[in-house]
């Protein structure tokens, strides 16, 4: 599933109504084409899309669940360029494609293999396919998610159990089937996703913060259980991010661009601004990098100042 055009393997019928693209559901009535705001969007400084013969990840194996769209997406684009080879999920098969292609004609490595996180012999496949064919799994970034935006009593015992067998149970599940590759090998590096919002609840967040919040308890003792055994595990927190999964559809860029503008200094406190995909790819590398040797069993949070100051007028997730 992906979490995150979402991060996301999975996308709702209705966007605008639920995860973290309900969040922004308000937009009008903050005004998208206040003038007051400006026009232009935050102009971020993208990561080179240049491919090298050698990087960081030169012939490693990377896995990343969720990666048709969004974070993953950037994810899978970033550790490509880097020289991995790149093993990656999603339930969107016309969405995989392309970006395999993409990274393919870039003159990178990467394979797609259409997958569902909350299904058990799914995921085991997706997992044991890539470790064939690309010798094993260096890097896991069990990324896919979704979210929902409801009040608990309004919430149907079927959109709850979604949320949580999407992701907590599917981070357990690509936890399971990668570890025992990563064992026979005695190293490995996995990030999982959790979210801002595990830190930071809002009134109609319960399910999605439960599920952010039970990948961190996995990460944790999972990083005991297999730090001797030479893996790390780490949580990555993202704040609110421009991606499809928080965007609501039909709104033009100019548009959209603008509403960002008022957004941030609203909700922001630190940087005053989402993030864009490309930037929480790069802690993404970051930790899986060798720069990192010391770090597991951590929670990075990645959002700008969002959870250390007191905004927010709107609940926000990754």
């Amino acid at each position: 599933m992906d979490t995150n055009a979402n991060t996301t393997t999975k996308t709702s019928a209705n966007p605008a109504a639920t995860g973290r693209r309900s969040l922004l559901g308000g937009a009008a009535a903050l005004g998208l084409a206040s003038a007051a705001f400006g026009s232009t969007a935050h102009a971020a400084g993208a990561p080179s899309r240049s491919r090298t013969k050698t990087g960081r990840f030169q012939g490693k194996s990377v896995l990343i669940t969720g990666a048709t769209s969004g974070i993953g997406r950037a994810a899978a684009m970033a550790f490509a360029a880097e020289g991995a080879h790149v093993g990656f999920c999603g339930r969107r098969a016309a969405l995989g494609r392309q970006v395999e292609r993409e990274i393919r004609d870039a003159g990178g490595e990467a394979t797609y293999i259409q997958a569902d996180v909350r299904i058990a012999a799914q995921v085991q496949s997706f997992v044991d396919r890539v470790a064939s064919r690309y010798g094993g799994i260096d890097v896991a970034f069990n990324n896919a998610g979704i979210g929902g935006g409801k009040l608990p009593h309004e919430m149907s015992v079927e959109e709850w159990d979604d949320i949580q067998a999407t992701n907590a149970r599917g981070v357990f599940l690509a936890i399971k089937y990668e570890i025992p590759h990563m064992l026979r090998a005695q190293r490995g590096v996995i990030i999982c996703t959790s979210s801002s919002a595990a830190e930071q609840a809002r009134p109609n967040g319960a399910a999605y913060t439960a599920s952010k919040r039970a990948v961190q308890g996995m990460v944790k003792s999972a990083a005991l259980a297999y730090g001797p055994k030479g893996i790390r595990l780490n949580a990555l927190l993202p704040g609110t991010t421009d991606t499809p999964f928080v965007r609501p559809p039909g709104i033009p860029d100019a548009e959209w661009a603008m509403y960002k503008q008022a957004w941030g200094p609203l909700n922001v406190d630190g940087l005053e601004r989402m993030a864009d995909a490309e930037e929480i790819a790069r802690a993404v590398l970051g930790l899986a990098s060798d720069d990192f040797p010391y770090m597991t069993g951590a929670s990075v949070t990645v959002d700008g100042g969002s959870t250390t100051g007191r905004k927010m007028i709107q609940p926000s997730g990754t």
